[in-house]
């Protein structure tokens, strides 16, 4: 049980500014790029978390220098064909899907078989989706059941482009995509769902040869062979998902403000932001700046009294995906009923989170109606919360935990919270219960 938190107080109001971790979808791709890159990259605020020290591992297993040093990243890139590809080569992505995914697309000119493998939570996820685009370049795949880790790569030094038609909006698997097409001669299109473009912005940053089309609902994407990417130096932002769940925990908690500093607000990455509007939580953007092709702003929040329930445009999924787990709380509390559609994407996730998200909610009181893609949400201004709750075999979904933690602090009631795997933070913000303590902390 020393796994676990218990919590049966309430967090008290507050007014403060934090800083949060570093984004780990920046993160993930700056190490992959540095990779690849002629010379020595340097990273401050790099998001040190399992799954980005699991892609540092991956680069050193294929012969790439790191070195970590008073918070800053070093990474000795040898070129875009510096791997050194070895025999019996296996790469642990832990629970992370941006790794395994994206480097799938690295590693496509092996001359020998790779092995990817996963934790529990990752092996269920599918990985057909990325094996099937980049099969079209002259790879091989064997996986589990056709579908699911362990996988073994089996590359090409016949390289082809393609075109693919990327219809789930799924920034892993364009930005595998991408990185195939950058191994191979020719030119690579791509249409694409509108999903995080990370990938592309720090493409077209380093000036690699590249082009957009942005569309209303999709993108027009065209790359072709990479010779040379220059060292990358990257101050990496504060993430957009960890801060979301801030916004909300102070939405939620009365007479509290907050400001979290310096964090990415990338135009696809902001529709919790577009959503929590809508539901009349007071929000807002300061010092907004551009920084290596990405925008980044504080973001400031105060608590929110008349919260509106919302009938959720579709076209704000994308930008979401990651944090409606948190936003369904803010629609427990909203007066009416909340319609969230077309989310067949998060059971796409480290856990099954539309049926998660629903059994958080009825946990507490809140009635849901689910099917396999949609959630209506009941909400009740009103709320209280009268009885002990145990939150278990979750997988280990990090997002699952921080949900359920904050359910915990701010909903009225004398209820104790057992939330199970602590542990699973570690994934992607391993501070985030020391924030919690010093925002719970009047002498901070």
């Amino acid at each position: 049980m020393s796994k676990s938190i218990f919590v049966s107080k309430r967090i008290k109001n507050f007014d403060k500014k934090i800083f949060v971790s570093g984004d780990k979808s920046i993160s993930i791709r700056w190490v992959l790029f540095a990779s690849i890159a002629n010379g020595i990259s340097r990273a401050q605020n790099l998001l040190m978390s399992e799954d980005v020290i699991a892609a540092i591992k991956a680069i050193k297993k294929l012969g790439i220098k790191v070195h970590l040093k008073n918070k800053i990243c070093k990474i000795y890139g040898k070129n875009i064909n510096g791997f050194k590809y070895k025999k019996n080569i296996t790469i642990n992505a832990q629970n992370s899907g941006t790794l395994g995914r994206l480097i799938l697309g690295l590693l496509i000119n092996t001359p020998f078989p790779i092995k990817i493998i996963g934790d529990n939570s990752l092996s269920k996820r599918d990985f057909k989706r990325i094996a099937d685009p980049l099969s079209k370049f002259g790879t091989k795949f064997k996986l589990r059941n056709n579908k699911t880790l362990p996988l073994t790569l089996y590359g090409s030094s016949k390289l082809r482009p393609i075109k693919y038609i990327e219809n789930k909006g799924s920034a892993q698997c364009k930005s595998a995509i991408l990185l195939g097409g950058m191994r191979t001669n020719g030119t690579t299109f791509i249409k694409a769902k509108k999903s995080r473009s990370h990938t592309e912005l720090l493409c077209k940053y380093l000036k690699l040869p590249i082009k957009i089309e942005n569309k209303k609902n999709y993108d027009l994407i065209k790359i072709s062979k990479v010779k040379k990417i220059k060292p990358i130096n990257y101050n990496i932002p504060s993430d957009i998902s960890s801060g979301a769940f801030f916004m909300v925990l102070t939405a939620l908690t009365k007479k509290s403000k907050l400001t979290i500093k310096n964090v990415n607000i990338n135009p696809v990455r902001i529709g919790v932001i577009t959503i929590l509007k809508k539901m009349g939580v007071r929000i807002k953007f300061k010092n907004i700046k551009t920084y290596k092709g990405e925008k980044k702003a504080d973001i400031k929040i105060q608590s929110s009294n008349n919260l509106k329930s919302i009938n959720c445009p579709a076209k704000l999924n994308a930008g979401a995906i990651d944090e409606f787990l948190v936003i369904f709380l803010v629609a427990a509390k909203a007066k009416g009923i909340s319609y969230f559609k077309n989310l067949g994407e998060l059971n796409q996730k480290e856990s099954p989170r539309l049926k998660w998200g629903a059994k958080i909610l009825k946990e507490i009181g809140i009635k849901t109606i689910v099917t396999k893609n949609s959630i209506r949400i009941f909400g009740n201004p009103n709320l209280m919360v009268n009885k002990k709750i145990t939150i278990k075999n979750y997988l280990k979904d990090h997002r699952v935990f921080m949900t359920c933690v904050i359910a915990a602090l701010v909903f009225d009631g004398k209820s104790t919270w057992c939330i199970h795997d602590k542990d699973s933070i570690k994934s992607s913000f391993p501070n985030f219960l020391k924030i919690i303590k010093d925002l719970n902390n009047e002498n901070s």
